[in-house]
């Protein structure tokens, strides 16, 4: 499942494949299944600090090379270089936050495949969304930020959703400084964005999480209840068959 995230830098549409739900469900038993979800989350959650960690990063970089350009016709091929390699490393932060909110999502979906209890379990989302479409409303909210910056600048999104898009628009910058300014620009937008949208994504897969875990305690109380009172039925004493009132016909 984390590996899914890494490589899955299209829309988080967790409704969109039945086939790995299925495929789990029929591997995993429910305890396997439980685990599996909660480790993956949990190193999830990790990746996402590590992402809006490295778009911080990013960002002041981009700043640094900003005021460099501004006091030099044109950035120095070997910082130029560097520049582009941060560039190229926000785009795939990018897609890595998309294949997160796909990786969470479908976690969600799972597990209400597997347990009715999980499905029915209130999750205290605003107007009672699952956490599927909360991750999908995150991934839309984050693509349509990201065009609208990009539009601003006279780009499109195609020009930033692949490595080789990025590279290519990156190459033509390079040919003027007012190229490199502007991507320089574009870059430290996108990458504030990027700051305040993984945080937003944190907070939601700490909620997830939370939840999950709630559930599963509640489900798990449930069974070692029901297991107490098994025992206590099988290990009490029978009652005494003697000692009572000799029955006698009475005329």
């Amino acid at each position: 499942m984390l590996a899914m995230s890494l490589a899955s830098p299209g829309p988080a549409r967790a409704s969109a494949v039945p086939g790995v739900a299925t495929e789990w469900t029929q591997l995993l038993n429910n305890a396997e299944l439980i685990n599996l979800t909660g480790q993956s989350a949990e190193q999830i959650s990790n990746q996402v600090t590590q992402i809006t960690q490295l778009a911080e990063q990013i960002q002041n970089q981009l700043k640094i090379y900003e005021n460099m350009l501004q006091n030099t016709l044109q950035l120095p091929d070997h910082v130029w270089g560097q520049a582009q390699a941060d560039l190229q490393r926000l785009q795939q932060l990018v897609s890595q936050g998309q294949g997160i909110a796909f990786s969470m999502g479908n976690i969600d979906d799972v597990l209400k495949q597997r347990f009715q209890s999980y499905g029915e379990f209130k999750t205290g989302l605003e107007n009672g969304e699952s956490f599927s479409d909360s991750y999908q409303s995150w991934s839309d909210t984050n693509r349509d930020t990201i065009a609208a910056t990009l539009r601003a600048a006279g780009l499109t999104s195609d020009q930033f959703s692949t490595e080789e898009g990025t590279m290519a628009q990156l190459r033509t910058a390079s040919e003027t400084a007012v190229g490199q300014m502007q991507a320089l620009q574009v870059g430290h937008e996108i990458a504030a964005q990027q700051v305040e949208q993984a945080q937003k994504l944190r907070g939601l897969v700490a909620q997830q999480i939370a939840m999950t875990a709630t559930w599963y305690q509640s489900e798990q109380a449930e069974k070692d209840l029901a297991q107490t009172r098994r025992e206590e039925f099988f290990n009490s004493t029978a009652p005494a068959t003697t000692g009572g009132q000799e029955m006698e016909p009475r005329w």
